[in-house]
């Protein structure tokens, strides 16, 4: 599973069996603001989420983007791990 870049569609996604999870965002002041972030329900409860939202730190950082979590989801996410809660505002 890698993540993609949609940068047409604002966002990041990891497709899986055919489903896609996504993480949505819109750029401001030359910041990445995550605000959306959607797995399907068949793939829910097998740490798909936490997958998609740390592949997406990732790629945004390696893309040379600064980036403020909105979605509740994402910021939790951010501030449970050393790596990413000073990257992740």
């Amino acid at each position: 599973m890698e993540i993609e870049h949609q940068k047409d569609k604002n966002r990041y996604i990891l497709t899986i069996d055919d489903q896609i999870a996504k993480v949505e965002y819109m750029i401001k002041n030359n910041l990445m603001y995550l605000t959306h972030s959607e797995v399907p329900n068949s793939l829910r409860g097998q740490g798909v989420g936490k997958k998609l939202v740390t592949q997406t730190f990732e790629k945004l950082t390696e893309e040379g983007y600064k980036a403020v979590a909105v979605c509740s989801y994402v910021k939790a996410i951010a501030q449970r791990s050393e790596k990413w809660k000073n990257i992740i505002s």
